[in-house]
């Protein structure tokens, strides 16, 4: 792997840093990778409502690009193709927040829509209006129960732009959620992929392609297509792309769009010329009135060569919001080329009455009451496997997803090990604390579930009171798996997570009730995990990332019922150490 890189975990912070040292219009979040409005304090008091948007980091130059008058307020960036984490969106909407309240544009990808979700409720608890938009405008999916649905593309720049200006234009906060949804409804988009890229942290490729193969109707990702064909001429690929995304959206000929060619990374300025060539003469030929047109990077794939096309039904109010001023830099022709010595950072604004941060909370007594000793070493063990085990997981989910999740967990666990001396004395509030650890840390999809795991198993815990039971431990394990399923949308057989943990909670709690010993009873419950684990091999995603693959994810196992399997297996081995 040849990257411009320093250290993999630093790239998102020194991407950043880049952006608002030549661009002194964008400020950072102090402790975040969240790039702001320089003038966001003078935003705050305006009667203007703030655009928020973001996700994982790698489509540069979205999200952070976009920053400005005229499109969005703030970017949250989550590490490589990594959703940012519940706690730093909440932070960037207290942040951003006025009077007219805010509004989320999100991808429809499930991290994204748990993250940025739930941040949105927590906001709402304090008071901040908040409306969320999501935007699903990859046709190369179908609709429909039995899959994650359509993931949201480049198409998203145009409802960047169509929110950001009515939001400049003064218009309130269910004006522009109308605005931005009715963008969101009239967009198509479809993408083409001559090559793989590599996540920085995970140092291979995706996926491999053959020197005479592509793919159809992938992500933005890394992840496969839906269909992989034989090369062809530029104008043949043009012309399925379109023809799909105008099927899809039942133009009729005189209806009026606009075209965004869309370079996935790696592809050179001539080809997409080649491409917006082709592109603006198809629509022309069926009878569409082509308004606008913009041809550059705008949502890519790191390096992935390859493009996409995205079509926007457009009226005159659309053709306003496009044509309002901006001064986003990635925007066209929006940046004067000024600079900065240093990148301006803003501070953060924490939640009301909040608590220090886990790590930062009086550290537990020396040595500790005897669960919480037995607490420590468990999650001590967990941490080590889930680390070590990166490389595999790694491997395992660049087959059927992004290849985040082994690096996501392993970040997960470091910030364990750093915050755990702070997690008090109590089962259920270092429950707790490991909850907002992961929510914090996790990121992607990951994070927000295994938060809610937790933050439901300690629940469970106070309500028992004391000292816990193996069989408060066994309900909370199930009403943790329950949580699982309730924020995630997923159950049993769609081949998740939940495949091994909720087997595995089932297993616990009829072996307790059948009389065994916590630890024959945790040998159950690994035993569940991992038969419901290989068993995952056999199943069609119809949740997460993996569904985009659907039959070509068939024979692999999932890797989040894996992970799942492998903790299970260091508590029981733990817990049960000389029994």
């Amino acid at each position: 792997m040849k990257k411009l890189v320093n250290d993999v975990s630093g790239v998102v912070p020194d991407m950043l840093e880049g952006l608002a040292l030549t661009h002194p219009e964008i400020a950072l979040l102090d402790g975040q990778t969240v790039a702001v409005r320089a003038d966001v304090a003078d935003f705050r008091r305006s009667d203007r409502v703030a655009v928020v948007s973001g996700g994982g980091s790698g489509h540069e130059p979205a999200h952070a690009g976009y920053v400005g008058r005229g499109m969005l307020t703030a970017a949250v960036c989550g590490d490589v193709f990594t959703s940012p984490s519940t706690d730093a969106v909440l932070e960037t909407i207290r942040t951003v927040a006025g009077p007219a309240g805010v509004l989320l544009i999100v991808k429809n990808y499930t991290g994204d829509r748990l993250n940025f979700g739930l941040a949105a409720e927590l906001a709402r608890a304090e008071g901040i209006p908040v409306e969320v938009v999501v935007v699903a405008d990859d046709v190369a999916l179908d609709t429909g129960e039995a899959t994650a649905g359509r993931r949201g593309i480049a198409g998203t720049v145009f409802v960047h732009k169509v929110a950001g200006a009515a939001a400049e234009a003064g218009l309130s906060l269910a004006e522009v959620r109308r605005e931005a949804e009715a963008a969101a409804a009239m967009v198509g988009s479809m993408g083409v992929g001559l090559s793989a890229c590599t996540v920085p942290a995970a140092g291979r490729p995706g996926f491999e392609l053959g020197p005479d193969e592509v793919e159809l109707g992938l992500g933005i990702h890394g992840e496969a297509g839906v269909q992989r064909t034989a090369v062809a001429p530029a104008d043949v690929v043009v012309d399925t792309l379109l023809d799909r995304i105008t099927a899809d959206l039942a133009l009729a000929p005189g209806e009026r769009v606009a075209l965004l060619v869309n370079n996935l990374g790696g592809t050179p300025l001539m080809e997409l010329q080649i491409v917006a060539r082709r592109a603006v003469r198809r629509l022309t030929e069926q009878g569409f009135r082509l308004e606008r047109a913009w041809t550059g990077s705008f949502l890519t794939a790191l390096e992935m060569a390859g493009c996409s096309l995205s079509v926007l039904r457009v009226d005159d109010r659309l053709l306003d919001r496009l044509d309002a001023p901006v001064s986003a830099p990635a925007w066209p022709a929006a940046h004067l080329g000024r600079v900065r010595p240093e990148p301006l950072r803003v501070p953060g604004t924490p939640a009301p009455g909040s608590a220090p941060a886990a790590g930062s909370r009086p550290a537990a007594a020396a040595g500790g009451s005897p669960p919480r000793r037995v607490l420590e070493r468990v999650v001590e063990e967990i941490c080590a496997a889930l680390v070590a085990a990166e490389p595999e997981l790694t491997m395992m989910d660049q087959a059927v997803g992004d290849g985040d999740l082994g690096i996501s967990l392993a970040r997960g666990a470091e910030a364990v090990r750093r915050e755990f001396p702070g997690y008090g004395e109590d089962p259920a509030a270092v429950l707790r604390a490991l909850s907002a650890t992961l929510r914090r840390a996790l990121g992607g999809t990951s994070g927000p579930l295994y938060a809610v795991l937790l933050l439901r198993a300690a629940a469970v815990l106070e309500e028992a009171g004391g000292v816990p039971a193996a069989r408060d431990w066994a309900r909370a394990l199930a009403e943790g798996a329950r949580a699982v399923s309730e924020l995630g949308g997923a159950e049993v057989g769609d081949r998740t997570m939940l495949d091994a943990l909720v087997p595995a909670a089932d297993a616990l709690r009829r072996a307790l009730d059948g009389g065994a010993e916590p630890c024959g009873a945790l040998s159950a419950a690994v035993e569940a995990a991992r038969k419901g684990t290989a068993a995952t091999a056999a199943m069609t995603p119809r949740r997460g990332r993996s569904s985009y693959l659907g039959e070509r994810a068939v024979g692999r196992v999932d890797p989040g019922a894996e992970a799942v399997a492998i903790w299970l297996e260091v508590v029981s081995r733990t817990v049960c150490e000389g029994n």
